[in-house]
């Protein structure tokens, strides 16, 4: 079998070698073409900066004619004050050391003024290592800058905000802490021969608390006290606890006996509340005569735990007061009533849930008032303000386990 070749035809040759010439030199002109109006600007500096090559897109973003920029000015140039500073101080030390630096925000000087890019930049070297010259790429950054720049609007806004946010809840605070102080009494009053110390734990700044306390006179060596708490937080409850507090010491001072005062208490706060939104509280209320040697207390409660009593013998136990009635819920209530007496360095206390409701230990169990009992017993005798002082850092100790305000009182016949 013979092969035929493929002779070209007379003046083939010629076109062939034309056609090639052709793309060649279309290429080469899609290339400066490329070059000249790529979207983002080319420049070729000397190692001094000196710019030997520009492209139009980053003439036209400077606005320039080429004879003005080419062999007669510096990539420093082209930048405003800021930036050639960073460019002196950073951008060419980092460069020369480095070989190269990509992605460098800066402001050149363009036509309609600053105009925000990212420069990246790379040094050219001779096959010795020697370094020839710098090609820089400068990309067009205003959109990413306008977007930076609303972001960081909307930073500061919503930090103004939260700052806004903060002072209008301090402001609140304030204004709830002094609220929450006109509920109680600003201190205790000094009685002959009688020690008394109190506290009162807030359990969230943001709220009102229900919790309320008082001692206060009635003459012939006589003194009223109660405590207790409000159902509910929040501006409602205070507006129960002052409606509360009024009463109990407006029926004291009418007709102390403990059972009377409270079954006054719950008619007010039933005929008040009985419709609608129902408001009731817990409370417990007593009186103090002074004697020569003791001082005997009278007291009731209305569903309210029972008060504690640490002796100068260092035992401490309740004071049972079972089958009171919470007080505001039902027309007619019964209420137990209770007689004991403080002999000189006993401590009788009072407090609200809050204490032995709060929760203890990994399985958060409750507190509880055999935990009470034994840790009060556990303290010296040292009198009410001691006692408090103790019962405080107990609160403290609790942690996020205290949710609830707790009210303390405490009072001791002086040795």
């Amino acid at each position: 079998m013979c092969r035929t070749e493929q002779v070209p035809e007379p003046g083939e040759e010629q076109d062939v070698a034309a056609t090639d010439a052709m793309f060649t030199s279309l290429l080469e002109d899609s290339a400066e073409e490329l070059y000249e109006q790529a979207p983002c600007g080319y420049l070729s500096t000397l190692m001094d900066g000196t710019i030997a090559k520009i492209n139009a897109t980053l003439l036209g973003w400077l606005g320039l004619d080429r004879s003005r920029v080419v062999g007669r000015m510096r990539f420093a140039d082209l930048l405003t004050v800021g930036g050639k500073l960073y460019h002196e101080t950073h951008y060419a030390p980092l460069l020369q050391m480095k070989g190269e630096v990509s992605g460098i925000a800066l402001d050149i000087k363009a036509a309609a003024g600053r105009m925000p890019v990212l420069v990246t930049s790379r040094v050219k070297t001779s096959e010795d290592g020697e370094p020839l010259l710098i090609r820089t790429t400068v990309f067009d950054a205003r959109d990413r800058r306008a977007y930076e720049t609303e972001l960081l609007r909307g930073r500061r806004a919503a930090e103004e905000s939260r700052r806004q946010a903060e002072a209008d809840r301090e402001r609140l605070q304030e204004a709830l802490a002094v609220l929450q102080q006109s509920l109680l009494p600003a201190e205790l009053p000094m009685i002959p021969g009688l020690d008394a110390a109190s506290h009162y734990h807030t359990a969230s700044p943001d709220l009102l608390g229900g919790d309320f306390y008082d001692l206060f006179p009635l003459g012939a060596g006589r003194w009223a006290f109660f405590l207790g708490d409000v159902c509910g937080k929040g501006p409602q409850a205070a507006a129960v606890t002052s409606l509360t507090r009024y009463t109990l010491r407006a029926a004291a001072l009418h007709e102390a006996d403990p059972v009377t005062v409270l079954t006054t208490l719950n008619t007010v706060l039933h005929e008040r509340y009985s419709s609608g939104d129902t408001r009731y509280c817990t409370a417990i209320f007593g009186v103090l005569e002074q004697g020569d040697d003791a001082v005997s207390v009278h007291l009731a409660s209305g569903g309210h735990p029972s008060a504690l009593i640490q002796r100068a013998d260092g035992s401490a136990d309740y004071l049972p007061t079972p089958g009171g009635m919470l007080i505001g819920v039902l027309p007619q209530v019964q209420f137990t009533a209770a007689r004991t007496q403080l002999s000189p360095g006993d401590t009788l206390l009072l407090y609200t849930d809050g204490l032995t409701e709060a929760r203890t230990g990994p399985g958060r169990e409750l507190y509880g008032e055999d935990a009470l009992r034994a840790f009060t017993a556990a303290q010296p005798p040292a009198g009410p303000k001691a006692l408090i002082t103790a019962l405080t850092g107990l609160l403290a100790g609790f942690g996020d386990g205290l949710d609830d305000d707790t009210a303390l009182l405490a009072l001791r016949l002086v040795p």
